[in-house]
Formats: C-alpha cells, sequence, structure tokens
C-alpha cells in the first residue's frame, strides 16, 4: 500500500483572502477586454464632449457613444482575446470573448461619461 507522505496542514483561505488574490491575478482575455473597451470610450468620450461643445450634444449622441463603446468594444475584445491554446496549439476565437467586451462596455462607458461630464466639462 502506498502512501503519500504527508506535509504541513494548509488553512483554508478567507474570503477576502481570495478576492485579494483573484484580484491581483486578473486573466489575460480580461484585462484586454476592458483595456479595448476603455481606449474606444476615452477616444469616442472626447469626441462626445467636443460636440457637446460646439453643437450641444442631444440624447442621440450619447445613444451613439453607447453603441458605438459596446459595438466596437465588443469586436476589438473578439480579436484581441482568443481562446487559450489547446493540445492542437492552434488559436481560435469564440463569440464568448465579444460577450466579454459587451460586458465590461457597460460599467467603462459608465464611468468615462461620469468623468467626462462631471470632471472634465466643468473645467472647460
Amino acid at each position: 500500500m502506498s502512501h503519500a507522505p504527508e506535509g504541513p496542514e494548509v488553512e483554508p483561505r478567507g474570503e477576502w483572502e481570495v478576492r485579494w488574490r483573484q484580484a491581483r491575478n486578473v486573466p489575460p482575455p480580461i484585462v484586454r477586454a476592458i483595456t479595448a473597451d476603455v481606449i474606444v470610450a476615452v477616444v469616442a468620450g472626447l469626441a462626445l464632449l467636443f460636440w457637446d461643445l460646439v453643437a450641444g450634444a442631444g440624447l442621440a449622441a450619447f445613444a451613439i457613444y453607447l453603441i458605438l463603446v459596446i459595438g466596437v468594444g465588443s469586436v476589438l475584445t473578439y480579436l484581441w482575446a482568443p481562446l487559450p491554446t489547446g493540445a492542437s496549439g492552434v488559436r481560435r476565437r469564440s463569440p464568448w470573448a465579444a460577450m466579454l467586451g459587451l460586458f465590461a462596455a457597460f460599467p467603462v462607458a459608465y464611468i468615462v461619461l461620469v468623468v467626462i461630464f462631471q470632471v472634465l466639462r466643468p473645467l472647460l
């Protein structure tokens, strides 16, 4: 009968320690999705701010902004965050990568709008 050597007893991690470790070790596809959405949101947000200062952007401009951030952010994430390679070594893309970009786009777009219209615009 084989017996594995006994090692030191390991205490289970607490909930906060687990969450802190997850926050420090974010998977690359999530970083790429958020980065793509932030880039699109900032560029489109600055264009929206310029449009608002020059011509007074209306509700349609904000809708265009959201559609642009969600659409372009999802496509960029789809292109930039392929599935990991498997045994075949072939990189594949998945609609789930686009969904990751879509889900990341909503809070990113909101935060960028708040910063642009509540912080930058009053300064101009």
